[in-house]
């Protein structure tokens, strides 16, 4: 009870929603913005529009000279950033407590009237091909981190099978009059939620909200979703692909996994701390430690909006086959799916969720942005306070099924990631 964290939230007549959360404690507020708009909104003609606009919308605006935005921000103590994924954009500054005020005008210019022309789409063209260059095409396991050698595998209909940076032969394809009726679509009130998380008077901030915010109108209809059902993964996908930038090859297993509202995805989560979280966890222990037959393990869970992804792999020790790494990771799940794990096990896993949750709540732009995601994905904004006992529900048993559920080898990608020959 100690962590449970207050707020207060209403509506704008317009359809903004407000979480307000104080905390006077230290001289510090957060504003953040989160639009329910990703990759997966975008037309599969113009991929990467989401991302673009992630950019996009720190050129300017009416009243913020082109250019500026991040020296205004810094000018006035503060730092802020952004980013995209399948299915949200979030904007945020950080300021001193007295900068409330600049902090919330900002964001409404971002909203209202921002500056869309020639020069800033030419301009964030070319930061974002530089970004795609330097994270995905140039970089070691760019393709495994950014999902490209991945998701078309996994998600055959659904708008997951792309990545969230995109093509970027669509940005150079797409006309000007396209990035505005998208910001008119997507980037308005109804589809928004605004965070303030700080030190500031309550009166006050629904002052400013009011003044800035209210009269902000929505330029495109509301936004309706369907989600795409994709079948079920009936027989292991095996695929091999190369990787010019990199020297050690990589087994990896790929499996789609529920969503994050769906129990299942509770645990799947601490499968993944329970295999590869830390030196006692199992593939580290039994594929670093014992066998020493991987120089590094992973595993990780990504559960997103309408479905999400789980990743196990492994990096050979010279001399090792992929084929043995293999063997020993499936050994450890077929572990997970017929036996029950260990009380010690089941109460390092409580101990480390509950020290995520304390560290994703320490500070206020921690607690902004997942105010915003249990507003946004869940449909209840205290979901803030209630993950924690999501977690603690997990029994073993419900571990054991997952593993059964999800895991089984006719369900996944089975990816031998290889140097270029």
């Amino acid at each position: 009870m100690a962590q449970e964290l207050t707020f207060e939230e209403y509506d704008l007549a317009n359809g903004l929603h407000i979480i307000l959360h104080q905390d006077n404690t230290a001289p510090v507020v957060t504003i953040g913005v989160m639009y329910h708009v990703g990759a997966k909104d975008e037309d599969p003609t113009r991929t990467g529009f989401a991302h673009f606009f992630e950019h996009l919308l720190f050129e300017g605006s009416q009243h913020i000279e082109r250019g500026k935005w991040f020296d205004i921000v810094s000018a006035n103590g503060g730092h802020n950033n952004a980013f995209t994924t399948q299915d949200k954009t979030y904007y945020y500054e950080v300021f001193p407590a007295n900068n409330l005020e600049l902090g919330l005008w900002m964001e409404a210019e971002r909203m209202l009237h921002p500056v869309i022309n020639e020069i800033g789409v030419s301009t964030q063209n070319s930061v974002v091909k530089e970004e795609k260059n330097q994270r995905i095409d140039n970089a070691p396991y760019g393709r495994i981190m950014y999902r490209s050698a991945i998701n078309p595998h996994l998600f055959k209909e659904h708008p997951y099978r792309g990545t969230v940076i995109g093509k970027v032969e669509h940005l150079d394809a797409a006309t000007l009059q396209e990035f505005i009726d998208f910001k008119k679509k997507y980037y308005n009130p109804n589809n928004a939620v605004l965070v303030v998380a700080g030190d500031f008077q309550k009166a006050q901030a629904k002052e400013w909200i009011q003044q800035y915010f209210a009269t902000i109108p929505n330029t495109g209809a509301p936004i309706k979703r369907t989600k795409v059902v994709e079948l079920p993964i009936l027989q292991t996908i095996k695929v091999t692909e190369y990787d010019p930038n990199i020297q050690i090859p990589l087994k990896l297993y790929a499996y789609r996994t529920p969503a994050m509202s769906d129990k299942d995805a509770y645990a799947l989560d601490l499968i993944a701390f329970l295999l590869t979280d830390g030196k006692s966890a199992r593939l580290y222990k039994k594929m670093i430690d014992e066998e020493q037959t991987a120089l590094q393990v992973l595993a990780f869970s990504d559960p997103q909006e309408d479905y999400g992804t789980y990743v196990i792999g492994a990096l050979p020790m010279d001399g090792i086959s992929l084929e043995t790494l293999a063997t020993q990771i499936d050994e450890e799940i077929l572990k997970l799916q017929t036996e029950l794990i260990s009380s010690r096990e089941y109460e390092k896993l409580q101990n480390q969720i509950e020290a995520q949750f304390v560290a994703q709540i320490s500070n206020m732009e921690g607690i902004a942005l997942s105010l915003a995601d249990s507003y946004t994905f869940y449909n209840d904004t205290n979901h803030i306070n209630e993950s924690i006992h999501h977690y603690r529900a997990i029994t073993p048993e419900d571990i054991r099924s997952a593993a059964q559920k999800y895991l089984g080898k006719h369900q996944r990608l089975e990816l031998d990631y290889l140097p270029q020959p």
